[in-house]
């Protein structure tokens, strides 16, 4: 039962099922609550990691974003054990993806904080995620971090330009037209996440 391991039992049934509806299956889907979802918890991880932590305001970003990755949500998603619960069209079985499980976890805050409330869904988020333990967070997939970061606080393109170059790739991260940072690396993706790195200590970090 999906009540049994979210802790909560939802008299509204159809909100529950919406949340855990894929759009291939209805168009009763989880997008709406997804929408909202994602807009409380960046409000409710943002509002904890501020009265929990003394760290600076560039610092607090990065680590918001961690916690509201889509990587990050996945794994949050995998550990309710909620796979067989969902509502999907036949083209989609066995197929689950991170992004799909992301979207889900955030249509469950949705229809978490409607059924019960912005308390009952702050202990959630602060349980499912566990914020508690931001100090031992080690996100090291800077381009996923630096992509949140930029979308969410500029508006502008990002591309990175990696080459080969002898025995090493290099990596140029452009914000629009203007070079942000650069990176090297054994492989270009290795090339490409030190990029990033430089990038987000450049811009993000005190």
């Amino acid at each position: 039962m999906i009540d049994e391991k979210l802790g909560f039992h939802f008299k509204n049934r159809q909100l529950i099922e919406e949340a855990l509806t894929h759009p291939s299956k209805s168009k009763k889907n989880y997008q709406r609550l997804e929408f909202l979802g994602d807009s409380v918890l960046d409000f409710l991880v943002g509002e904890f990691l501020f009265k929990n932590s003394k760290k600076s305001e560039g610092e607090l970003t990065v680590l918001r974003a961690h916690f509201v990755s889509e990587e990050y949500l996945a794994s949050c998603f995998d550990k309710l054990d909620i796979e067989n619960e969902l509502f999907l069209g036949k083209s989609l079985k066995n197929h689950i993806t991170r992004a799909i499980k992301g979207d889900v976890f955030e249509a469950i805050v949705g229809a978490v904080y409607l059924e019960f409330g912005i308390e009952k869904v702050r202990e959630f988020i602060v349980e499912k995620l566990n914020l508690s333990d931001f100090d031992n967070v080690e996100d090291t997939n800077y381009k996923t971090q630096l992509q949140e970061l930029v979308q969410a606080n500029f508006k502008c393109t990002m591309k990175y330009e990696t080459e080969k170059d002898g025995d090493m790739f290099v990596a140029n991260f452009f914000m629009d037209e203007d070079l942000i940072s650069t990176g090297y690396g054994k492989d270009k993706l290795s090339a490409e996440q030190n990029c990033a790195f430089v990038a987000l200590k450049k811009l993000f970090k005190d």
